[in-house]
């Protein structure tokens, strides 16, 4: 069976179907992991650039499609296949996956941390075997990328600022972090001061009067941040492919500190919420939950390995078809 691909007009196996609904369950997952993008997923699973190019793709063209009533002309414009078979494995992952990942950060949070320290440890070698070229200036990329990524972790949020046009460039910056790998979206809101402004807002937003002057510069920023980024990342992928991907991975090594097992949480209250708004890392104590905790590490090493074998290389499987 197969299924149209929009962007180069070939059909869409089965069995990359299939391997799209896996990262895409890999995606919804981690949404739920604190430390864990779905960029970082995407980027680690060897989606992103496609990723990248679909988002690219919606803009005037797709909607002047809809208005005449070209809906299939529509869906082949945006990439109709990949959208569904990542989108349906998100949304079984995230109805099924994340209350499960929920309750074990809840009741094993170190164990389940290092786990995802493993996994995203493993996946960083893999993905450095997709950057075409290695020279001075990528890894030059891959240590500017831990250092920014080092970097956000430790600035300290700056007051609020409810001025729409700040509110606007939140939005931008905010969207911007989400497609980015090894970035948090809500964490970047924290350090620009309006994170607990914008979720006041979208909790009351049944009173227009004061959530839409907040809400409606936040979204007019996000939509003009993903189409527009969405756009920049695609030419620079494809014209710098390599020093982008060591940038990228640079951003997942940096990230990686978030996701270390041993560290305590330092949380605020936003609008009757709580919020992690930094962390205080420490070596494990050597005992038995340490040696747990490194098993663990090399469960979530050795699935990845599994994966790539079952799933396939993206890029391959593209070539094949």
């Amino acid at each position: 069976m197969d299924f149209t691909s929009p962007m180069g007009g070939e059909p869409m196996s089965m069995t990359r179907f299939i391997g799209l609904m896996l990262r895409g369950i890999a995606i919804g997952a981690a949404n739920v992991i604190p430390g864990v993008s779905g960029g970082t997923v995407a980027l680690i699973s060897g989606i992103y650039p496609e990723l990248i190019n679909t988002i690219k793709s919606f803009g005037w063209k797709p909607l002047k499609l809809i208005f005449k009533g070209q809906l299939k002309k529509c869906f082949n414009e945006t990439n109709g296949p990949f959208i569904c078979a990542v989108g349906i494995g998100a949304l079984t992952s995230i109805f099924t996956l994340a209350k499960a990942l929920e309750m074990l950060l809840l009741n094993h949070l170190t164990l389940t941390m290092a786990f995802f320290f493993g996994l995203i440890l493993a996946s960083i070698f893999l993905v450095a075997t997709r950057i075409p070229k290695w020279n001075i200036i990528s890894i030059l990329a891959v240590t500017a990328g831990i250092s920014i990524a080092a970097a956000i972790l430790l600035i300290k949020p700056i007051s609020e600022n409810p001025h729409p046009a700040y509110i606007f460039l939140c939005g931008v910056v905010a969207i911007c972090s989400m497609i980015l790998p090894g970035i948090s979206g809500s964490f970047i809101l924290i350090l620009m001061g309006n994170y607990a402004l914008i979720l006041s807002a979208a909790s009351n937003v049944r009173d227009l009067s004061t959530s839409l002057p907040i809400l409606l510069p936040f979204i007019g920023g996000c939509v003009v941040g993903i189409l527009g980024f969405s756009r920049v990342l695609s030419i620079v992928l494809e014209k710098f492919k390599s020093i982008t991907m060591a940038l990228l991975t640079g951003f997942i090594i940096g990230s990686l500190a978030v996701i270390w097992p041993w560290k305590e949480e330092i949380k605020s209250m936003f609008g009757g919420k709580e919020k992690v708004t930094g962390y205080q890392w420490h070596l494990p104590a050597p005992d038995n939950m340490m040696l747990l905790a490194l098993m663990m590490m090399l469960a979530g090493a050795g699935l990845v390995l599994i994966l790539e074998k079952i799933a396939g290389n993206p890029s391959k499987e593209a070539n094949a078809e």
